[in-house]
């Protein structure tokens, strides 16, 4: 099973005002196990942003000004994604505007729904009444956040993924169990013993012999009280 956590960072709140995408990052898992592959694309938004908006990722538009506009990267990218692996993000919502936004005024079919798993819907469930930002999640099971001092699109992912595998049980794949009535049951069959006939050694007379001559010389034996 392939999944990608996936992370953006924009100008704005709103693509139907104008915001855009100016950075991407996501991660690889399989089998909830991160392989080491990432994609990472900071993007020219071709617009101005506001001072509050640049404070929170760090990325100013002289930076940004030579890098791809997101059409130049659109095919890239849903390769990357491939057809169905399943996206896991934080508020979901928020990240799926933007990318269908940004797709469908490249020309390029928009992402269902239906692929995307939320980790902050995962979270409100798990933890009602918690705060459940990333950085609360991290601090929650202990995930080092010294690396986040500004916002950041592959940054975030990965703090993500580690959160993600965290709220599904740990990092350690669970080997095929599944619970039961909350018994932890496998899924591997153990196949029933199978009864062998009895071996048979010839045991030479010489051997007999001293044996005897062994028990002989024992006195007060239990054997025999």
């Amino acid at each position: 099973m392939r999944e990608i956590v996936l992370d953006t960072e924009t100008t704005g709140l709103d693509p139907f005002s104008g915001d855009k995408i100016v950075e991407i990052g996501c991660v690889e898992l399989i089998n909830h196990v991160p392989t080491g592959v990432t994609y990472q694309k900071y993007l020219n938004p071709m617009r101005s942003m506001s001072e509050e908006v640049i404070a929170v990722h760090g990325l100013t538009e002289e930076f940004l000004s030579d890098k791809p506009v997101f059409e130049e990267i659109a095919d890239d990218f849903l390769e990357f994604i491939g057809s169905d692996s399943t996206l896991v993000i934080h508020n979901a919502p928020f990240d799926m505007k933007f990318l269908n936004c940004e797709l469908s005024a490249a020309g390029r079919p928009e992402i269902p729904m239906s692929r995307v798993c939320d980790t902050l819907v995962m979270a409100r469930q798990k933890y009602p009444g918690s705060q459940v930002n990333l950085n609360a999640l991290c601090k929650r099971f202990n995930i080092d956040l010294s690396a986040r001092e500004k916002h950041g699109a592959l940054l975030d992912s990965e703090l993500l993924s580690e959160v993600y595998l965290e709220m599904m049980g740990g990092r350690e794949p669970s080997f095929g169990l599944k619970k039961e009535g909350g018994i932890q049951k496998t899924d591997v069959s153990i196949p029933k013993a199978t009864n062998f006939p009895y071996r048979v050694w010839d045991i030479p007379e010489e051997d007999i012999k001293q044996h005897t001559d062994f028990i002989e010389k024992i006195k007060n034996n239990l054997w025999e009280a």
